[in-house]
């Protein structure tokens, strides 16, 4: 930094240290420069910082002084439109940390700045020369602005922030993340990138008390064509995009449209209805953008995968009205699991209309196209104990499946003035999942086996020898989800309050319907070598047997008020409450159901620093619960609806200039009426169809540590940890559930039993760094370890409560880039399970004896990329 810099009548340069004088850009360009702050169209592309503000100093006849060494290694975004001095500065400096300040009207100094995100303006008076000969030190200019967050900043395909300061999921209202007294979490794009993520469930990875996985709970040969994702311990396949609930199927989402990935942790019912308590992850899609933009990426991997993605966006019109975005993907790819691969076609445009300054309107669609060969993860079971298999081993043969998914929505919004906004959003997503053949593994045994109640019992010809069974399955289901929202956003004051209100109300209806196929008559099994099988195994006829599986249609209305409160002291309140009304037809048993409830949120921060933020909040949630139940020995009815109260505390933190932010929290959060199968019923005795109970209550708790950013120039780090302590803590009279059966796919639960298939213990560190000058300019370096404690998995035989072992996996990174003209060329490399680690990820019993299904951990694989950005 330069210490003194004088000017006089003739341009000398004195400094303290005549060594700096050589890394002092002290006058680019000497000339008259605009001293007003009239716009002007600047086009500047992305490159080197330090090449940006000599073309800014040329295009402008400013004179820009500033330390070469303080920008050498920084890169600048680019500039293609109408604006003013200060607004081209602040946009070609945001990242750097660096900021600037008129010492004149002709004159910009550019220097570090105490907090990289606050803007400056130039000076309406600008600060006199002298009139002597002498030459004078240039006076100090204090420059005041509001934080400021700039969407199109974080939105730039070039952004490399691993800390995004604002989110959506938790308010609707964009808050500041450290102004939000709840624990939200964020992923931006760079980390998606420096992973290579290209499913929902490897970006997750990186937030704490969340985990996910592909077994199936139920007994169908469906495995591993959706996963669910576990947050504080409570299972969904419900996630939002942009704020918009989409059923099943969550974690197997294209990524090549996703902008970041939001985590919102606890109830969230107030703002989106219906949503498990432990939390909600939120998708953010990629927008169109005024400044044209082009990526290519060429991905290739272990396992013969093949990835190819195109993102394009810009103005359609000159006057820069009408913008649009086009993402593409196709993925061809294999597995480590016999008989299971991947062809996913997808497409993604989005047309933005900028009808006036105030006024928007957008319209999006996407579609998606999977077919892939289906791995319900079938294990034998013997005593208990996991049968000793290779992890490659899928005795269900080949089971083709497809998934076609279009999106399509609207949305506008309307600025009457600085304060009040209103918004409306619409959009429909259909999914429809076929399995026209299929086979679906159930038991193994040594020449005997039990069928389910179903199909009754048998017995296995003693020359078939030790063998597995496999029942036929197909099945057409179609999910379709309706949804629109209406809101009203204010901000006003009252006294020395400052209000940000939020009114809304929203509708969904969710439908679902299917048709089964399946084999009834004999022969019911086809078999194969439960050690060496070789397939097809024996020959299994034709089905003769169509049903219509269970369909049910779910309307959900709410309505809600929030208000954000900024009171003296930097102290902020938060509070709202929601009325939600659900109704709900099973089809298949002619059940309507209405349930109603009114629930709150509170929320209050204390932000003693700006750096420091203290909070606590309390929140409800309530949800209706589906199936039957015996009321009596002869009678059944509906359960009764499902609620959740949570508390937490939680401090959160930025350092280095915002770059870098932290997030401890201590959550207690209890579910009551959490249903499971009934173990007294068969799978029909209910209608028609299986029977349920209420468990009783399950409370979740225990610490939270987030902490993601850049330490240093360049160096990137993201350490997560979670001690999820979840156990039962009422269960029916009459003890565990589940005991003497095998049919309960949960397991036996009693007070003080573990809820399976959620590890204790999580945690995850990722680091990488790339290096900022010199001749490894561009070089990045990185790698990571995944972390997890042991598993309880219940009743996998004896009635005995068993466990799954942790693990370990690490990753590794390598890549470099540099810019070829207007292009920027990205080489990278990604290693995962570095050490082939044999493993895990969670298992759920069968509701056949003698087997269940496994997440089965994938081994080392390799993952490249050649990216081209323009």
């Amino acid at each position: 930094m330069i210490e003194q810099l004088r000017f006089s009548r003739q341009p000398t340069i004195q400094t303290k240290n005549w060594a700096t004088l050589f890394s002092v850009l002290a006058l680019l360009i000497c000339g008259n420069a605009l001293a007003d702050n009239t716009p002007r169209h600047y086009r500047i592309s992305a490159q080197p910082l330090e090449d940006a503000l000599m073309q800014f100093a040329t295009d402008t006849n400013l004179r820009l002084l500033f330390t070469a060494d303080k920008v050498r290694g920084m890169n600048a975004n680019g500039l293609d439109g109408s604006m003013t001095h200060a607004q081209a500065l602040s946009q070609l400096l945001q990242g750097s940390g660096m900021t600037f300040r008129f010492v004149d009207a002709a004159t910009v100094t550019i220097e570090p700045s105490s907090n990289f995100r606050k803007t400056a303006t130039a000076p309406e008076n600008p600060e006199p020369q002298s009139s002597s000969g002498e030459g004078q030190i240039m006076p100090k200019v204090t420059v005041e602005a509001d934080s400021a967050y700039d969407p199109e900043y974080y939105a730039d395909p070039y952004n490399k922030d691993y800390v995004i300061p604002n989110a959506t999921a938790g308010t609707k209202t964009d808050t500041p993340i450290m102004e939000t007294p709840l624990n939200v979490q964020v992923i931006s794009k760079q980390v998606l990138k420096d992973q290579q993520a290209i499913r929902l469930d490897q970006a997750l990875k990186n937030i704490s008390g969340v985990t996910t996985t592909t077994a199936s709970r139920s007994f169908g040969v469906f495995g591993g064509s959706s996963q669910a994702i576990f947050l504080r311990g409570f299972e969904s396949e419900t996630f939002f995009r942009n704020g918009f609930r989409l059923q099943q199927g969550s974690a197997s989402r294209e990524l090549a449209n996703v902008e970041s990935v939001e985590v919102l942790k606890g109830p969230a019912a107030i703002l989106y209805g219906l949503v498990e308590p432990g939390g909600m992850v939120n998708v953010v899609t990629k927008q169109p953008l005024a400044t044209p933009y082009y990526g290519f990426s060429q991905q290739f991997g272990s396992y013969d995968l093949y990835r190819t993605t195109i993102d394009a966006t810009g103005p359609i019109t000159k006057n820069k009205e009408l913008l649009y975005r086009v993402n593409m993907s196709y993925e061809n790819s294999g597995s480590f699991r016999d008989f299971v691969g991947k062809e996913d076609v997808f497409l993604a445009p989005v047309l933005k209309w900028n009808i006036s300054p105030k006024t928007q309107v957008t319209f999006e669609m996407e579609y998606n196209h999977q077919h892939q060969g289906l791995d319900p993860g079938f294990i034998p079971l013997f005593n208990g104990k996991l049968f000793n298999m290779p992890r490659s081993r899928n005795y269900a043969g080949y089971s083709p499946a497809t998934t076609e998914t279009i999106f399509g929505g609207f949305n506008w919004s309307h600025q009457f003035n600085d304060d009040w906004t209103i918004k409306h959003r619409f959009s429909v997503n259909q999914q429809t999942f076929t399995a026209p053949f299929g086979f679906r593994p159930e038991i193994a045994g040594d020449k005997t086996f039990v069928q389910n109640n179903v199909f009754g019992a048998g017995q296995i010809p003693d020359s078939l020898g030790e063998v597995v069974g496999r029942t036929f399955s197909a099945g057409i289901v179609q999910n379709t989800t309706t949804s629109t929202n209406l809101d009203l956003v204010g901000h006003f004051n009252t006294a020395s309050l400052k209000h940000t209100l939020l009114l809304g109300g929203d509708f969904y209806q969710l439908d679902r319907e299917g048709t089964d196929i399946a084999r009834i008559n004999p022969p019911l099994y086809s078999f194969i070598s439960l050690n060496n099988p070789v397939h097809p195994g024996t020959k299994f006829p034709p089905p003769d047997f169509i049903g219509e599986s269970p369909s049910s249609s779910q309307n959900q209305y709410g309505l809600y008020l929030q208000d954000q409160i900024k009171l003296p002291y930097d102290v902020h309140v938060m509070g709202g409450i929601r009325y939600q009304y659900i109704h709900q037809n099973d089809k298949a048993t002619g059940d309507l159901q209405t349930q109603d409830a009114v629930t709150p949120r509170v929320g209050i921060l204390w932000q003693p620093k700006g750096w420091l933020s203290l909070y606590a909040n309390y929140a409800e949630s309530f949800g209706a619960n589906t199936g039957r139940t015996f009321i009596t020995s002869t009678t059944f009815g509906s359960i009764a609806p499902t609620s959740a109260t949570q508390y937490e505390g939680g401090i959160k933190a930025e350092f280095f200039d915002g770059k870098l932010r932290a997030n401890l929290a201590y959550y207690d959060l209890t579910k009551t009426n959490v249903t499971v199968g009934d173990p007294r019923h068969g799978p029909t005795d209910c209608a028609g169809g299986p029977c349920s109970i209420a468990l009783g209550e399950i409370r979740s708790r225990g610490p939270e540590l987030d902490i993601t950013g850049e330490i240093l120039p360049g160096w990137n780090v993201i350490t997560t940890w979670a001690n999820t302590d979840i156990i039962v803590t009422k269960a029916p009279v009459g003890g565990a559930v589940g005991v003497g059966t095998g049919l309960n796919p949960v397991g036996s639960f009693s007070p003080g039993s573990r809820v399976p298939n959620v590890p204790r213990n999580t945690g995850r560190f990722w680091s990488t760094y790339e290096v900022q000058g010199g001749d490894f300019k561009g070089v990045t370096f990185g790698g990571g370890v995944t972390l997890r404690d042991s598993q309880v998995v219940a009743n996998l035989g004896e009635q005995k409560t068993s466990k799954i072992p942790g693990y370990a996996t690490f990753d590794l990174m390598a890549g470099y880039s540099r810019n070829v003209g207007d292009a920027k060329i990205s080489l990278q490399l990604n290693v995962n399970n570095l050490l082939d680690k044999d493993y895990i990820s969670s298992l759920f019993k069968a509701q056949v004896i003698n087997s269940a299904y496994a997440d089965f951990g994938q081994p080392r694989t390799f993952m490249g990329s050649i990216n081209i950005q323009y």
